[in-house]
């Protein structure tokens, strides 16, 4: 306030004589008080004043007056502290929620926030989007500091590395049972952590190929179902600036065949060499043993695009702006390389299809294998308020939030939203244009800690990781001392690791 409650005056006037006391919290300032004395005066006291002083027994004083006079002062200064309090403290009672995102902007949110919130009036969600750069260092610090947010995006290979974190699903939230039959088998072995699950996934995605329609119909070849016909077809679709247009040690690529062969300017060369390592029964913790051939195999694949073939350079752009430029024949990335392709290139005609696959024989358990990258939301378990988080969690991954998300997420620049984390929303795209192969995929995807954008940090288990496969694939160091440098990363994070 500009001016005090209250003037000094060095002679008080005498208290009021006592009313009757009012009942507890009905106090009431008086419209206009009195106004106070002049300074450094001393009115004179009324007779009958006096007369009632000097009559009073020797045992007997004023000091219960003064005490009332006290209290009811101190009465009126609480009344108005509280008044002021309440009048400027609007969510006095209401639980908030610090929620870090990644991908949603907060307008894409924030319908079904609103929406929660009005069943939950007592709830307010605070949502803030992030930048994925050094996102994962800065989650971690910011939690250790007490001072993180109570929902967090993290990515599915995080999970050893945020395992002091996580929070796990309350049984009253969804129930073991209720997760594994909702939700793919890669997230039920992903987010898994002791006997409990740590996070629920809004989306799942994974590695797909792309093919550029114009190019590819010229070959006259069927899309590739396999790994050689993929060879055959990046062949076919590959010209340098020969006379006959085949690519030699020396020539320069006009178009490339496809994206393999190379750790400097594939992106996603981490995904790509995962999945044709564990097609091939390779074990990744181990990649030696029992025999290192099936992995030597898939190495010499991969690098065979550039080192036997030259359809592959290292000179090249990268494969998603060589693709997106129309130079590529077949491209391997998630579904949401499509958004960059667009932007890059809003003409360009191509289309989605499943991984290749190695031949697989029932007989031995063998079945297809993709490979699946994907975020997931979890609770932090140092939040004061985990059940309530939970809870959004929950309604965020039901059904109708999902297809709501979905929708709202499409735009001109965007053609799909998230491909839908429940199998039971599966049917209702996988049929549709650039996001079906992804749907169509998830239910024998895998993954594992080599995976490529997950903005996880310099030292993060997926960057290690990828450092020691990218000086095995360029021949820096052999098998034997990958597996030695792969168990002491694994081993710093608790995972335990056995040859198959």
């Amino acid at each position: 306030m500009d001016q005090p409650l209250y003037q000094a005056n060095p002679t008080p006037p005498p208290p009021p004589p006592p009313s009757p006391e009012p009942d507890a919290g009905s106090f009431s300032l008086p419209t206009t008080p009195p106004p106070p004395p002049p300074l450094n005066t001393s009115p004179p006291l009324p007779s009958s004043a006096v007369n009632i002083i000097e009559a009073a027994p020797s045992g007997r004083s004023s000091k219960p007056f003064i005490l009332f006079g006290i209290l009811l002062a101190v009465g009126l200064i609480a009344a108005l502290i509280f008044s002021t309090f309440t009048k400027f403290k609007p969510f006095q009672g209401t639980t908030t929620i610090t929620y870090w995102g990644l991908w949603e902007s907060s307008q894409t949110m924030k319908d079904l926030i609103a929406e929660y919130e009005a069943s939950h009036p007592k709830v307010k969600i605070n949502y803030l989007q992030q930048n994925a750069n050094e996102y994962r260092e800065r989650l971690n610090t910011a939690i250790s500091q007490n001072r993180g947010p109570d929902i967090f995006r993290f990515h599915n290979t995080w999970t050893p590395m945020l395992k002091n974190f996580l929070s796990p699903i309350p049984s009253t939230i969804m129930s073991p049972q209720e997760f594994e039959s909702t939700f793919y088998p890669v997230a039920v072995k992903d987010l898994r952590l002791g006997g409990n699950y740590v996070g629920i996934p809004l989306e799942i995605d994974g590695l797909v190929m792309f093919v550029n329609n114009d190019l590819f119909q010229q070959t006259g070849l069927p899309i590739p179902k396999n790994w050689d016909e993929l060879h055959i077809a990046a062949n076919a679709l590959a010209r340098c600036d020969t006379p006959t247009g085949k690519c030699t040690p020396n020539s320069r690529i006009l178009v490339a065949g496809a994206g393999l062969g190379s750790t400097q300017n594939v992106d996603h060369w981490q995904d790509i060499l995962a999945v044709l390592m564990l097609q091939n029964n390779v074990n990744l913790s181990r990649p030696h043993l029992p025999d290192p051939t099936p992995a030597n195999d898939a190495i010499s694949y991969f690098n065979s695009f550039s080192q036997n073939d030259y359809i592959w350079s290292s000179n090249l752009p990268t494969s998603t702006s060589l693709f997106a430029a129309g130079k590529l024949g077949i491209y391997f990335g998630p579904s949401w390389r499509v958004f960059d392709i667009l932007a890059l290139n809003s003409q360009l005609k191509f289309s989605t299809y499943p991984l290749p696959q190695l031949p697989v024989d029932p007989a031995k358990n063998e079945r297809e294998i993709t490979y699946a990258g994907y975020w997931v939301e979890g609770v932090n378990n140092k939040s004061k308020v985990m059940a309530d988080a939970w809870s959004f969690l929950k309604f965020l991954s039901s059904k109708d939030s999902l297809q709501k998300l979905y929708s709202k997420s499409i735009t001109p620049q965007r053609p799909f939203g998230e491909p839908y984390s429940r199998v039971d929303l599966g049917s209702q795209i996988q049929s549709a244009p650039f996001v079906g192969p992804v749907i169509t995929q998830a239910p024998w995807a895998t993954s594992w800690y080599l995976a490529s954008f997950s903005y996880d940090g310099k030292t993060g288990i997926n960057t290690r990781l990828s450092e020691v496969y990218a000086n095995a694939l360029n021949g820096q160091t052999g098998l034997t001392e990958a597996s030695t440098s792969i168990n002491q990363i694994l081993a710093e994070y608790g995972i335990q690791t056995s040859a198959p």
